[in-house]
C-alpha cells in the first residue's frame, strides 16, 4: 500500500483533500515495523547506488515549520552508509547567493553519481516564502516553475533519481509541537519568535504548496504529500516511497558490479600468470 500520496502530473492540487492524520489503518507498533523492515531494504538499495556508481539520489524535504523534516532525515540515515550521504539546509540566501540566479546555491549541492543528498529545504523555497513574503514580484517569481522543472530535467537526464516530500500537518498539531519545544530543553535550540509570526500566513503558505506540487511534479521527479501528524507513519509513509522508487534499479546495479568484479578478476588472474 502506497502510504505517501503521489502527485501524478497535470493535477491541480488542493491540500485540504489529503488528512494529515491519516495513519493508513495501522497503530503505531505495526507502522514502526514495518518502516523498520522497509528501512533496512533501503540501506541495501543504498549500498547498491554507492557501488554501483551509476546513479545518484536527490530526497526533497518540504514542510511547514514542525512539519519533522529534521525527524525524517534522521530516520532514513538510521539506515544509510553516511560516507555516500550528505544532508544540505537551505535558509535565508547569503549575499554571494542573492548576486547568482535562485538556483545556483543548490546546483552545487546536488548528489553527485553514487551519492545521497537530502536537502532540508531546498530550491522550492524560492516560490514558498519567497511568493508568500512577496519578496520578488510576481513576475519573477512565476517563471520559476519552469526553471525548476528544467533543472530538474537536467539532473533526471544525467541519472539523478529524485523524490520530494511534502510533509503535511494541520495548525492544531503544528500548536502542540511549538509548545513542547517550550518544555525540552533540548529542544531550546529551536525555539524562535520567527515560527509564530509565520503562523500567521497559514493559508497562504498553503496556497504557495499547492501552486509548487500543481506546476513541479512530473513522471520522473514527482512530489508526495505526506500525511505527518504522527511521526511514525510520516517516516513510514516517506521509507516506502523511497524504497519503491529505488527497487526497479536493483538489478542493473547488480549487472553493473558483476561485471566489474568480472574485469576486476580477469585483471587478477592476468597479473598472478604472470
Amino acid at each position: 500500500m502506497a502510504y505517501a500520496h503521489r502527485i501524478k502530473p497535470g493535477t491541480k492540487v488542493s491540500l485540504a483533500d489529503f488528512d494529515p492524520d491519516a495513519d493508513g489503518g495501522l497503530d503505531k507498533e505495526a507502522g514502526t515495523r514495518r518502516a523498520d523492515e522497509l528501512g533496512q531494504e533501503f540501506g541495501e538499495l543504498e549500498d547498491l547506488l554507492f557501488e554501483a556508481g551509476t546513479h545518484s539520489l536527490l530526497i526533497v524535504l518540504q514542510g511547514i515549520d514542525t512539519s519533522g523534516k529534521d525527524g525524517t532525515i534522521r530516520h532514513l540515515l538510521g539506515y544509510a552508509n553516511v560516507q555516500s550521504c550528505r544532508v544540505n539546509s537551505f535558509k535565508v540566501p547569503t549575499p554571494e547567493e542573492l548576486a547568482h540566479d535562485f538556483l545556483w546555491r543548490v546546483h552545487a549541492k546536488a548528489p553527485g553519481r553514487g551519492e545521497i543528498a537530502i536537502f532540508n529545504r531546498s530550491h522550492y523555497e524560492d516560490v514558498l516564502v519567497v511568493r508568500v513574503h512577496e519578496l520578488v514580484p510576481e513576475p519573477v517569481w512565476s517563471k520559476r516553475y519552469a526553471h525548476i522543472d528544467a533543472w530538474e530535467r537536467l539532473l533526471v537526464d544525467s541519472n539523478t533519481i529524485i523524490l520530494k516530500f511534502m510533509l503535511l500537518i494541520d495548525k492544531d498539531e503544528q500548536e502542540r509541537r511549538l509548545l513542547d519545544r517550550e518544555k525540552e530543553v533540548q529542544k531550546a535550540w529551536k525555539l524562535s519568535v520567527g515560527d509564530w509570526k509565520e503562523r500567521e500566513f497559514w493559508d497562504r503558505y498553503l496556497e504557495a504548496y499547492e501552486a509548487a506540487l500543481t506546476h513541479c511534479t512530473t513522471e520522473d521527479a514527482p512530489w508526495y504529500v505526506v500525511p505527518a501528524n504522527k511521526k511514525w507513519f510520516r517516516n513510514l509513509a516517506v521509507t516506502e516511497a523511497v524504497v519503491e522508487r529505488l527497487r526497479p534499479y536493483r538489478s542493473g546495479w547488480l549487472e553493473r558490479l558483476e561485471a566489474v568484479g568480472a574485469k576486476a578478476k580477469a585483471e587478477l588472474e592476468a597479473y598472478r600468470a604472470g
